[in-house]
C-alpha cells in the first residue's frame, strides 16, 4: 500500500484509459492528477510535487518520449512509468524512463510496477 497518499501524474490522450487508471490508483491509495496531452502534463508536472508519472507513449502533438525528456530535465529524480500499446519501447527512451509496460498488462501489473518505483 502506498504510504501517505503519494502523488502520481497520469498523462494519456485517451480519456477513458485515463479515468480508469485514475480510479485504480485512487482505490489503491494514491492521489492522482491527470493530463490529456504532453504540454498540459508538463505544466502540471512543473507546478505540483509529483512523486511519479504514468505516461502514455503514443499521443498526438508530443509523444511520451518528448514529454519524458523534458520531465527529466526539470525533475530528474521523479520516476517515470511509460505505457505503450506496443511491446518494446523505442531505444532512445530506454534511459529516459524507469520502467515500462504495455497497456494490455492490466491494473495489477500497473500497481505492482508503480509500487516498485517507490520502493527503489
Amino acid at each position: 500500500m502506498p504510504q501517505s497518499r503519494r502523488l502520481v501524474l497520469c498523462v494519456d490522450d485517451e480519456a477513458v484509459g485515463l479515468q480508469v487508471r485514475r480510479m485504480i490508483l485512487e482505490r489503491s491509495g494514491y492521489s492522482v492528477l491527470t493530463a490529456q496531452d504532453g504540454p498540459t502534463g508538463l505544466k502540471i508536472f512543473a507546478e505540483n510535487p509529483v512523486e511519479a508519472v504514468v505516461l502514455d507513449y503514443s499521443m498526438p502533438g508530443m509523444n511520451g518520449g518528448q514529454v519524458a525528456a523534458q520531465m527529466r530535465e526539470r525533475k530528474p529524480q521523479v520516476p517515470i512509468l511509460l505505457l505503450s500499446a506496443y511491446m518494446a519501447i523505442p531505444a532512445d527512451l530506454v534511459g529516459l524512463v524507469d520502467i515500462s509496460m504495455t497497456k494490455g498488462e492490466g491494473p495489477p501489473m500497473l500497481l505492482q510496477k508503480l509500487d516498485s518505483l517507490f520502493s527503489n
